[in-house]
């Protein structure tokens, strides 16, 4: 395992507030929802249990799709690349909301990541 940080990727879709006009703690629980299921779908592997060993100083990075189609392309993206997500999509409504990859060593994962900007509400 490699010396470099342990972050965690998180991806919001922005449209959810912006133009569909979702309350910001249900966008909140959309992307809680995603990482706990990273979190239990990849529990045993090596870098997401170094991520868990130290609780209090965990890494996470919030960034913001702009729409449904380009969280659907960073999803393929991702998959075509062998990096271990989730892509949450909410029931019963059937709407993709937030994709977060397991946590990685960042020199690994963040060149996934460089088109999206911070998440801002």
């Amino acid at each position: 395992m490699t010396s470099s940080a342990i972050v965690q990727y998180v991806v919001v879709r922005g449209d959810l507030l912006k133009e569909l006009g979702w309350p910001v703690g249900a966008v909140i629980a959309q992307a809680c929802h995603a990482v706990t299921a990273v979190t239990h779908l990849f529990h045993d592997d090596v870098h997401v249990q170094a991520y868990l060993k130290d609780l209090d100083n965990m890494h996470k990075v919030v960034l913001e799709a702009p729409n449904e189609s380009s969280l659907i392309e960073l999803k393929d993206r991702l998959t075509e690349n062998n990096v271990k997500h989730k892509l949450w999509i909410e029931q019963p409504e059937n709407i993709p909301t937030c994709l977060v990859a397991k946590p990685y060593p960042k020199e690994e994962i963040q060149k996934h990541f460089k088109k999206f900007k911070l998440f801002k509400s």
